[in-house]
């Protein structure tokens, strides 16, 4: 370990000398004395220091405490990445209430079926954002819902606009009140955050404060956060990337995010540039494309340090391009879900490049904030089969489970789902296929959800798409099980070309037949371009809206012939 990288985890050490278990409020009111007028949310349009964020957390919680809000009770909170979001969030931490973090992309019915779903007894929602008005959608949808008067959510007492355009008035709709003289506790839910609901209706995993503060440690402590960090990046705070990772572990030195309100290559680069951020996190799509952004147009990037590219496979000449493009030392990759917080197995800083595109990383360590017995790190993983759920010998191909202080209580109000989340011994599965290998890094095969078979043998898509993606002229790879008159199923790939480059469906079988068995080889192969790719509020590319699209590609030629 270098020496930079070891005095900076020991500045933390120092700062933190035994793990303290407090409240995210408690934890705000202890930065804002440590680092008081240090900004904590920097925008083009307005800054927030550590001191206002305190002050403005504190107004909002006696607000919500005045209209009632009572500890354990969940407020939504539905806001684009506006830096009163971060207020918002601290404050019904406060007010000792749970933060339902809803995704802003949702349509209508999807609003109301996690409104309902989390029980809110409050609702703060952002008049309009893009071409979308939420108050009137939420009007026309359920209409009473300002007032708790919309009988099919009987839980709904009042709703709150906030108006970008008339910010104060947010302000004064809130009553008057007094702070609660009993807030949360460590181990009380904090979050509520909804899975993405590809394999069904969306549930939403319940995190506890500590759960959120050892992330925040551990992720500082890992990747060897330097003092004043600043991270830039348009990831949703209502996801934990950007809320934990971004918002919280900065926080564990003082620095600060600028959070964009949406993803624009263009936008990112110059606020890295303006507002001289050090750490660019995305997934790896946002990333190519700030890339080849970089290359068409003069930034001066260099601030930055370090690279957070996190969610999907990447190939090495990839990330070697980013690494001389952004002119950064350190990159990294990193493995995580919402039911076990955050990111538990990261690279670290130094890691080859090898190592970052073929591997997610080592677990966690985590300094005073991990498993004692377990050298400090976040937290401990077993493989088991995946069909009879026997555990395999340490180091063998399986469904990765895992268990420590970053494991969540599982999800609100769906105790059987709950209930098949755990193992004994309070082992949560993962649904994720892998393996460690002997150097400590996690390979990661696929998920066991997305397995298909292909004349009668499974196959993972996870395995094609980092092969596919090894070759220079591609960039990204999706493989996808699709429905097969012979063989009752059968693999497609859609494949985006890598910028300037020209590949067939034909070249792509004839260089990749003599590397696979036969059944692996996709019977369909379709080319997209990037910004055509479906993609979730974090960028991550929706595999079961590629299968719509192929379905339709397959309809439409059957149609023609």
């Amino acid at each position: 370990m270098s020496e930079s990288i070891a005095a900076r985890r020991q500045a933390m050490a120092d700062r933190h000398p035994v793990w303290q278990e407090m409240t995210l409020d408690a934890y705000l009111r202890r930065a804002a004395e440590d680092y008081g007028t240090r900004p904590l949310v920097i925008t083009d349009a307005e800054t927030l220091d550590y001191a206002t964020v305190e002050a403005q957390s504190r107004q909002i919680a006696a607000g919500l405490v005045a209209l009632g809000i009572q500890r354990g009770e969940r407020v939504g909170l539905m806001m684009a990445n506006y830096p009163v979001t971060v207020s918002l969030l601290f404050a019904i931490w406060r007010s000792g209430a749970v933060a339902v973090a809803i995704n802003t992309l949702y349509s209508p019915k999807e609003l109301e079926y996690v409104i309902r779903e989390a029980g809110c007894a409050l609702l703060v929602s952002m008049a309009g954002f893009g071409s979308r008005r939420f108050d009137r959608e939420l009007d026309e949808r359920m209409p009473g819902w300002r007032t708790g008067d919309y009988a099919p959510l009987p839980e709904l007492r009042r709703g709150l606009v906030y108006d970008i355009n008339a910010p104060q008035h947010f302000f004064d709709a809130l009553p008057a009140g007094e702070l609660p003289e009993q807030g949360a506790e460590p181990h009380d839910p904090a979050v509520i955050m909804f899975t993405s609901g590809t394999t069904g209706s969306p549930k939403g995993v319940m995190q506890t404060h500590d759960n959120l503060l050892r992330a925040a440690y551990a992720g500082a402590y890992h990747q060897a956060f330097e003092d004043g960090r600043r991270a830039v990046f348009s990831l949703p705070l209502y996801h934990s990337f950007g809320l934990v990772v971004g918002l919280l572990s900065g926080m564990i030195v003082g620095g600060a995010i600028i959070p964009l309100l949406r993803f624009d290559p263009h936008a990112l680069l110059t606020a890295t540039e303006r507002h001289r951020a050090t750490y660019l996190m995305g997934v790896p799509t946002m990333t190519i494309a700030m890339m080849e952004q970089a290359k068409t147009q003069s930034y001066d990037l260099s601030s930055l340090t370090a690279v957070h590219s996190a969610a999907a496979p990447t190939p090495s000449w990839v990330w070697r391009e980013i690494q001389r493009v952004f002119g950064c030392e350190e990159i990294f990759t990193s493995y995580g879900q919402t039911e076990v917080t955050a990111t538990i197995v990261c690279t670290k800083p130094g890691d080859p490049i090898e190592i970052v595109s073929e591997t997610q990383g080592c677990i966690v360590e985590a300094g005073v904030a991990g498993i004692p017995a377990l050298g400090g790190r976040i937290c401990e993983f077993k493989t088991i089969d995946p069909e009879t759920g026997e555990d395999l010998p340490h180091g063998a191909a399986g469904e990765l489970c895992t268990r420590g202080p970053m494991n969540s209580l599982g999800y609100f109000r769906r105790p059987e789902e709950t209930a098949k989340l755990f193992l004994p011994g309070r082992w949560i599965r993962t649904g994720d296929l892998g393996q460690f290998r002997p150097d400590g890094n996690l390979f990661l095969t696929g998920r066991s959800k997305e397995l298909y078979k292909s004349k009668g043998e499974l196959v993972s898509p996870k395995e094609l798409e980092q092969l596919v993606t090894a070759h220079p002229a591609i960039a990204q790879a999706f493989f996808i099980g699709m429905p097969d008159d012979r063989w009752g199923e059968c693999g497609c790939a859609w494949i985006v070309l890598a910028d300037g480059q020209s590949f067939t469906a034909e070249e792509l079988l004839a260089w990749l037949a003599p590397q696979v068995a036969g059944y692996k080889l996709p019977r369909d192969i379709w080319f997209i371009a990037d910004n055509e790719l479906p993609k979730t509020g974090t960028g991550k590319v929706q595999k079961d809206i590629l299968k719509d699209m192929a379905l339709a590609q397959l309809a439409a030629a059957k149609g023609a012939a």
